[in-house]
């Protein structure tokens, strides 16, 4: 088993937990950003930290592990990969998130839904969604990264490597804006934003 210390060290070293002043797509400020795609650059690390996620799902009779474009793909690949099952993945068509590609969960399988990070869980909800509509059983979700703290109810097993809660503030009352020292950056870009 992989602590949590060492799990954080690897987060760090590959540059996913990243801390400063980040600017959110939700418009609020935090001292912290999950960058959960720089995982995917050390193959040895994401396999490393998929097989956290494979051992908690291997006495669960896992038929096919499903994953939504883009994130989830390859966690959702490496995992079914561990557990020596079916891989798919859903994808957005129009704004909705669905099966493509000839990709079908047959009735009764027993799925895993596989993303990298959650914060709402509104895209591993949709992915469930599909595989109920299919007449697929979701027996359990797997993150990497969850940001809600375990606070998320997918009325099944969730697992995650590391679960955290990042706090975010109203620009308002941002206090690293009150401090100074730290320019705001928006995460994905590197570019200092003028507040």
């Amino acid at each position: 088993m992989i602590s949590k210390e060492r799990i954080e060290e690897i987060l760090k070293e590959t540059n996913v937990l990243q801390e400063g002043h980040f600017l959110l797509t939700s418009g609020k400020h935090s001292n912290k950003y999950m960058q959960c795609a720089r995982i995917l650059e050390h193959p040895n690390y994401t396999v490393e930290l998929c097989s956290i996620l494979a051992n908690a799902y291997k006495d669960d009779n896992v038929d096919i592990v499903i994953g939504p474009a883009t994130g989830g793909i390859l966690f959702a690949y490496e995992i079914a990969r561990q557990l020596g099952v079916r891989n798919l993945f859903a994808e957005r068509e129009n704004g909705k998130m669905t099966l493509r590609r000839g990709f079908k969960v047959p009735k009764g399988a027993r799925v895993l839904v596989a993303e990298d990070v959650i914060t709402t869980g509104g895209s591993v909800k949709e992915v469930i969604d599909i595989v109920k509509s299919q007449g697929g059983q979701v027996i359990g979700v797997a993150v990497l990264v969850d940001r809600s703290n375990g606070k998320i109810d997918f009325g099944c097993k969730l697992e995650s490597v590391y679960s955290t809660e990042v706090l975010s503030y109203d620009p308002t009352e941002c206090p690293i804006c009150k401090d100074g020292n730290l320019p705001l950056v928006k995460p994905g870009s590197r570019v200092t934003v003028n507040n």
